[in-house]
Parts: structure tokens; C-alpha cells; sequence
């Protein structure tokens, strides 16, 4: 195997990278600056659907976190792309918050009840069981069933909250059918991304805190990868699974002087 390429582009992800329950990781301000200085194409990576990248942009600003909103890369923003490639101009029952429903609007789909070519299932606090009721006779008449990431749990102050996932989960056992995830651990999500950035994987670099998803995502879109100790995955753990990460460090402080 020849030897890597140098990295010209990095990706990272957000939870657990660069931010901790709305508290800045230390070392993920220096990260971004050097990033910013060095003018290389860079992506922050989330598969919370719930905000538009405006919205994302303006949350870490608030928490000094400088990020263009050119540079930030959501699953609402990646599942958009997919349906936009697979049938543009579709029509989508949308189970979602602003951030999905805004990038499907941008891409000319047209959001309804009334026989949708997809029913599309985001990030939200408050899923109804009217909505998922609604969503499953969709699917059951010929609707395709698309989900923005498979995540079963996300992370709030109280504890772990029921997640895309889990709902998914529950609208396939009414259905009888699967759906397409268009997020991590999808390459789908990473090579749409890059492609957004001008960006190519054999010289870009994932930053995750997960294994199952943000490790496994950069080795599948064949990018080199580092897992930061900061968040979910826990450093006895790594083993466990039978894929690594190119590199294990503690935290995003570690990786300034790589840039």
C-alpha cells in the first residue's frame, strides 16, 4: 500500500468534538482559527437535522466558536442532496424541524400529505403519533421511506433522549418497510460534503468521537481517520469493534499542530 497523501481538507464532527453539552471543548477555538488561517477547505459535521446551517452557525458563534455557515455540513443538508439526485423536484411527507425542511424547500421539493413520493424522517422534539401514524400509512401506499441518520439516542442536559433512530425503528415494525439513512455512518454523507468544498477523500481527514458512526464513515468514504476521547466512545472500547481509526488522541487540542 503506498504511502498517504498530506491532508489538504478536514472534516469534523460537532457533538463531542468541538462542543460538549453547549460548552466549547478546550483547544476546539484554536483548531478552527488555525483552520481558517490556513485556508484549506474544512467541513463541521452534525447529524442533528434539527437546525439549518444559519442557525448552527449562529449557536457556536455564541459560544465563540467561529464557523461560516458555507462550512458546516448537516444530515437535513445530505439527505436534501440524495433526494435532489434521485428524483429532483419530488414531493416529501416531512416528519422534521426547520433544518430539514428548509433544505428540502431550497431544493425546489414540495412538502405534502397528498401521495408524496418520500416520507422523509428528521430530528425533532415533539414527534407526534398522529405524524407517525400518517407516515406509515404513506409508506404502506408506496411511499419511500428516507431517514437522515440512524442515531437512537442524542444527548440533552437530563440524559440520552430517544433519537431518528428509535422512531425509525418504530415506524418499520408498523410498515414492514426499511429505510435509506443518508447519514453517518453513510460515506453518502462525507462524499456529498466533500464534493461541496471541492474537496477529494484520499486527502481529507475525519475527526470523530464515535466509532460506529463517525470513524466508520470516514474509512468507508476512504478518508484518514481520528477518533478524539472527548465524547461517547470511551478508549477500552476501541477494540471492540473490528475496524480502527487511523489515529486515537485525547482531545481536538491535539490535532492544532497538524493543520
Amino acid at each position: 500500500m503506498g504511502e498517504r497523501k498530506p491532508i489538504e481538507s478536514w472534516l469534523t464532527d460537532m457533538d463531542g468534538v468541538l462542543i460538549h453539552e453547549g460548552v466549547p471543548i478546550p483547544g476546539a477555538d484554536a483548531f478552527l482559527k488555525r483552520l481558517r488561517e490556513s485556508g484549506k477547505p474544512f467541513l463541521v459535521l452534525t447529524n442533528n437535522s434539527i437546525y439549518t446551517a444559519r442557525d448552527l452557525h449562529a449557536r457556536l458563534k455564541r459560544m465563540g466558536l467561529d464557523v461560516p455557515v458555507e462550512n458546516i455540513w448537516t444530515s437535513a443538508l445530505a439527505t436534501a442532496k440524495f433526494l435532489d439526485d434521485q428524483r429532483p423536484g419530488g414531493t416529501a411527507y416531512v416528519i422534521g424541524e426547520a433544518g430539514l425542511t428548509t433544505a428540502l424547500h431550497d431544493i425546489g421539493y414540495v412538502l405534502t400529505d397528498a401521495e408524496p413520493d418520500y416520507v422523509v424522517l428528521g430530528e425533532t422534539r415533539t414527534y407526534s403519533f398522529e405524524a407517525m401514524t400518517k407516515a406509515v400509512r404513506l409508506i404502506k401506499n408506496g411511499a419511500r421511506f428516507i431517514c437522515t441518520n440512524p442515531d437512537e439516542t442524542g444527548p440533552s442536559l437530563e440524559g440520552p433522549l430517544p433519537a431518528t433512530g428509535s422512531v425509525a425503528a418504530l415506524i418499520t415494525k408498523a410498515s414492514g418497510k426499511e429505510p435509506y439513512f443518508a447519514g453517518k455512518p453513510n460515506p453518502l454523507m462525507m462524499r456529498t460534503g466533500l464534493n461541496a468544498i471541492g474537496a477529494h477523500s484520499e486527502t481529507s481527514a475525519m475527526i470523530g468521537d464515535r466509532m460506529d458512526t463517525d470513524v466508520l464513515a470516514g474509512l468507508e468514504a476512504g478518508m484518514k481517520t481520528y477518533l478524539v476521547l472527548t465524547g461517547l466512545t470511551r478508549p477500552e472500547e476501541v477494540d471492540k469493534y473490528p475496524f480502527r481509526p487511523s489515529r486515537v488522541v485525547d482531545s481536538i487540542a491535539d490535532l492544532v499542530e497538524r493543520i
